[in-house]
């Protein structure tokens, strides 16, 4: 089955990148969003939970993604971080993955095929 994977990352033309990247690997983005609140919003309206998650940590304005990670993790929802910084700023993550920007295909492939076993 198709995974459907919801993408929270703030730099537009990285998010069409990473857009192309999950598309090219099978995934059916189900959503894309540059901030948090329309993030949280669409996800609590969610009736079909997205299969996994790729968020970037740091937002714009100075937010940080994870409130969100906070509601997807209640939600049995998996994700992995996106980052450019070599750590994550929050410890209350250990087993979460971690990829670093810019991200490629073999970043992605092992978190895809961790979220299509879900799906």
């Amino acid at each position: 089955m198709t995974p459907r994977v919801v993408l929270v990352e703030d730099e537009p033309l990285v998010s069409m990148m990473m857009e192309d990247l999950l598309t090219d690997l099978g995934c059916e983005v189900a959503a894309s969003f540059g901030a948090l609140a329309p993030a949280l919003a669409w996800l609590s309206s969610q009736e079909r939970l997205p299969d996994g998650a790729v968020l970037d940590v740091n937002l714009g304005g100075g937010e940080t993604v994870f409130p969100l990670a906070e509601a997807l993790r209640a939600r049995g929802v998996p994700f992995v971080f996106a980052t450019g910084y070599g750590v994550l700023p929050s410890d209350g993550y250990p087993d979460t993955p971690l990829i670093r920007k810019p991200v490629n295909q073999d970043q992605l492939l092992p978190v895809v095929r961790a979220f299509a076993a879900l799906a």
